[in-house]
């Protein structure tokens, strides 16, 4: 099998090595808009050579999206309307509603399988992609009766190869579980970041005193605006909820410190406390 795999970033870097260690391709390509990533995926062994669009529609058994997600869309309609009947196209974008209904009344739809492996780091680029990055991790499948077998089966080959477990969701669900498992979390981190370097040019020494808990809870805010912005917007509302949700718990909190409410504030740190049981 020949796979190309389009943006050779965090995600589709690390997703390339993946297919290489494995030995699941006989020879990895890559398609990425800047020379300069190219350059670095090659001197780091990611793919095997740089190519064109229409050399990976005419070579490749398996073509896989990891760009931004507001460009899927249309790049999965283009290719869809340009492979036979035996070429797959895959996506690992975070969000993923537009993308099902934008593509779901394609003559050729059953080759595309849409899917969320659930990793990532703050970085970014070539140098970002991690060897073993996506073992343990869950992947989830979106609309999966919308595949036809053999791409559907193809992919869940090579993912459970790669050691992830798979979970099948519609994608109205996916995007409401990742806006609160994932998608809050950065935008919180972001927020946060901001907080405190607007607190910075009032207290030149406030950095000084940063300790692992600082680092740790705005380590999200280093990650790559390109790509959040898109997945913020194309996830609107369900960020929008969730946001609505987390500021109003902020709010609690701070109307308890207001009024020195100890017990208050205990309880519901010990409420906050039960996520260790979940996230074990």
């Amino acid at each position: 099998m020949k796979a190309t795999v389009i943006g050779l970033g965090l995600i589709g870097g690390s997703f390339a090595l993946s297919l290489k260690q494995q030995g699941l391709c006989d020879e990895v390509t890559g398609i990425e808009h800047s020379e300069k990533n190219a350059r670095k995926a090659l001197e780091l062994g990611l793919v095997e050579r740089i190519v064109t669009l229409d050399e990976a529609i005419a070579e490749s058994d398996l073509i896989v999206l990891a760009t931004p997600v507001d460009t899927l869309p249309i790049m999965a309609t283009k290719i869809l309307n340009r492979i036979n009947h035996k070429q797959i196209v895959m996506d690992m974008g975070s969000t993923k509603q537009e993308l099902c209904e934008v593509t779901m009344m394609h003559p050729r739809r059953g080759r595309l399988v849409a899917t969320h492996p659930m990793w990532g780091t703050e970085n970014s680029g070539p140098e970002a992609a991690e060897r073993n990055a996506f073992s343990g991790r869950t992947v989830v499948i979106c609309e999966r009766e919308l595949s036809d077998e053999d791409a559907l089966q193809t992919v869940e080959r090579i993912y459970n190869c790669i050691g992830m477990p798979i979970r099948y969701m519609s994608a109205e669900e996916q995007d409401t579980h990742c806006a609160y498992v994932s998608h809050i979390s950065h935008i919180t981190s972001f927020a946060l970041a901001l907080t405190v370097l607007e607190k910075e040019r009032e207290e030149e020494h406030i950095f000084d005193l940063a300790a692992g808990g600082f680092e740790s809870t705005v380590r999200l805010a280093k990650s790559l605006p390109q790509t959040w912005a898109p997945i913020f917007l194309g996830n609107k509302y369900n960020i929008l909820d969730v946001l609505r949700e987390h500021i109003h718990q902020l709010q609690i909190l701070r109307r308890m410190i207001e009024r020195d409410d100890r017990d208050g504030l205990i309880e519901a740190m010990q409420r906050a406390n039960k996520i260790r049981d979940i996230l074990k």
